[in-house]
């Protein structure tokens, strides 16, 4: 079972919300040299994008200035902090593109042994090290899609992979690729699969493609253990 989140790009500056309009409307603007053009290509109206320009430079500065006649005309051109608001506005959903895009894999198990909170569960994929509930016995555990690591089955781990005590070998069995990241779903077995969130260079890094022998590794912290009862989860294995 997979559970997604999803999420939408907004800076806050003041009373001022800036989303995604306010950027493709910059982008417009920069494209069509003027706010006219700009109107016309968005399907809005002039007075909108005038009045939407002076609300958001009454929170941030100037966003456009005149560009002076010539051979070429006059026109509208975007001022340096306009450009470093959509920046910025990039900057923000390229990091948020990893939390939206994060998902968690879910295993129902059963705790075999214990040491405070860090438990082993015994699951279809095999045992799992969790931070699992006081007087749990039978649990579901979440792991997240970025606390995953991946890497080469026959690879030895490396000094920073040490606190990674979950190790399971599997094949990729699907990709979807972002502009930043790619959601690998690992096959464990012939019912349970995990999901990893890596950017695309370490993809392109390690060659994921599908039927790809890949590792696939987590620490115990970034699994959580919820307890069910013993015939919620035998309704769910089922």
């Amino acid at each position: 079972m997979t559970i997604e989140k999803e999420y939408s790009t907004k800076l806050a500056v003041g009373d001022v919300t800036i989303d995604r309009r306010d950027i493709e409307m910059l982008d417009a603007i920069e494209r069509c040299g003027s706010l006219h053009g700009a109107a016309g290509e968005l399907g809005r109206s002039y007075a909108w994008l005038q009045r939407r320009v002076v609300e958001i430079e009454d929170a941030v500065g100037e966003l456009t200035e005149r560009r002076r006649g010539g051979s070429g005309g006059g026109g509208t051109e975007l001022t340096r902090t306009a450009h470093e608001l959509r920046q910025r506005f990039d900057r923000h959903e390229s990091e948020l593109d990893g939390v939206a895009r994060a998902t968690e894999s879910v295993f129902s198990g059963t705790v075999r042994d214990r040491t405070g909170e860090l438990a082993t569960v015994e699951t279809a994929i095999g045992p799992i090290a969790a931070l699992v509930p006081a007087e749990a016995t039978d649990v579901q555990i979440t792991v997240r899609s970025d606390a995953v690591v991946l890497g080469e089955p026959d690879d030895s781990p490396r000094a920073d992979e040490t606190s990674l005590r979950n190790r399971f070998t599997g094949v990729v069995a699907e990709l979807e690729d972002g502009d930043a990241i790619t959601r690998v779903t690992v096959r464990l077995d012939d019912e349970a699969d995990l999901q990893a969130l890596i950017t695309n260079a370490s993809a392109d890094r390690l060659a994921i493609e599908p039927g790809r022998p890949i590792r696939a590794s987590f620490k115990a912290t970034a699994a959580r253990g919820i307890r069910i009862d013993r015939r919620e989860r035998d309704e769910t294995a089922t």
